[in-house]
């Protein structure tokens, strides 16, 4: 199994920025595309902006110039820098990473969530 877990949501003015972090962890085998999802009260789950291995990125049309997705294969772990953040940007924010272990084929592995508040 692999375990995502993610850090760095909280509480922020309209405008001010904040940086998601999420580390992928567990018996990795290879890990392919890694991504955020965020859902806000009352909507579904919606893609804000996937990397591939290669870094190959990409990103919700909302959420483009305002957001940078990165990551450290190294470190198996993913990034999400957000900028001039906006009160519809509220919400939980999942990490989403697809991935092999030694012990299981490929699939899409998701964590616990983190909230971002943007406050007007």
């Amino acid at each position: 199994q692999v375990q995502l877990m993610e850090s760095g949501g909280g509480l922020v003015q309209a405008g001010g920025s904040l940086r998601l972090s999420c580390a992928a962890s567990g018996s990795i085998l290879n890990i392919n595309a890694m991504g955020w999802y965020r859902q806000a009260p009352g909507k579904q789950r919606e893609l804000v902006a996937t990397i591939a291995s290669g870094s190959n990125t990409n990103y919700a049309d909302s959420v483009k110039g305002r957001f940078t997705i990165s990551r450290d294969n190294a470190k198996d772990t993913v990034y999400l820098q957000m900028n001039s953040l906006k009160p519809e940007d509220t919400g939980v924010y999942f990490c989403n990473a697809d991935a092999s272990t030694w012990r299981t084929a490929r699939r899409n592995y998701w964590g616990q969530g983190t909230q971002v508040t943007v406050s007007s």
